[in-house]
């Protein structure tokens, strides 16, 4: 009873911040390994917990009217595709050589948002062109390899391109990057579930804490807006560079 509290609650508050900021697989991810569970079976039963709160989120930010459906059901695909691709690849290539240039890449993004004070704060998106699209498109097809491939930081790439390539506000931002974010999670839970990777014990009653919590954090972002959202988001970009550096110390 003890280790589910454990996962129950720290899977309540990633997935609250993950819905805001993205990042929450800092906090589920080690409360699995905390309580025991190896840590093969700890990757399949986070992804399964996430999966059902990213779903959860994308749902709630898009009965807000949160999401930009016209642009992402062009890159839900290229997503899906490039998660699969990834999940893949990582079955016979390092992650070392990725693990070091997303070091610097999300360090670069965390500074970046930081110093620049007006990035996100409003909605700039002056409509989709084929050139916007296709970079989008591009993205998504990166990222979702990424996602599948390695993982930390996906949601914080995410959100980010989604600023720079489009102009959206951290809010919107978020909600796309919801839709995509849960993409890449099935891909790469269909293959944990495959090879028989899930602990549902355990999977379970975190799920249901960590769909609970993706509803309250994303009724805060569509409430309190970009304000909330930028300091958590600089926060968890600047936490996920700190645990590659640990890692490699």
């Amino acid at each position: 009873m003890l280790d589910l509290f454990i996962i129950c609650t720290l899977g309540f508050l990633a997935a609250l911040v993950d819905a805001i900021a993205g990042g929450g697989g800092l906090i589920s991810l080690p409360a699995l390994l905390l309580v025991g569970v190896p840590p093969h079976l700890a990757l399949g039963t986070n992804k399964f917990a996430a999966s059902m709160a990213s779903l959860n989120s994308s749902i709630t930010f898009a009965r807000s009217g949160k999401v930009h459906f016209p642009l992402v059901k062009w890159q839900v695909p290229f997503t899906l595709i490039g998660a699969f691709l990834g999940a893949w690849a990582v079955l016979s290539v390092s992650s070392d050589f990725l693990s070091k240039a997303v070091l610097v890449l999300i360090l670069l993004v965390g500074i970046y948002t930081m110093v620049h004070k007006t990035l996100g704060m409003e909605n700039n998106f002056k409509g989709l062109n084929s050139n916007n699209l296709v970079l989008g498109c591009l993205f998504a097809l990166a990222l979702g390899f990424y996602d599948g491939f390695f993982g930390p930081g996906t949601g914080s790439f995410l959100i980010f391109s989604f600023i720079a390539l489009f102009g959206f506000d951290f809010v919107v931002a978020s909600a796309n990057s919801k839709v995509l974010n849960f993409t890449s999670n099935f891909a790469s839970l269909l293959i944990f579930a495959w090879n028989g990777k899930i602990l549902l014990y355990y999977g379970i009653p975190m799920a249901v804490f960590m769909i609970l919590g993706s509803y309250v954090g994303t009724r805060l972002a569509i409430q309190r807006g970009a304000e909330l959202v930028k300091p958590i988001f600089i926060l968890m970009s600047l936490l996920v560079a700190a645990k590659l550096i640990y890692q490699y110390l």
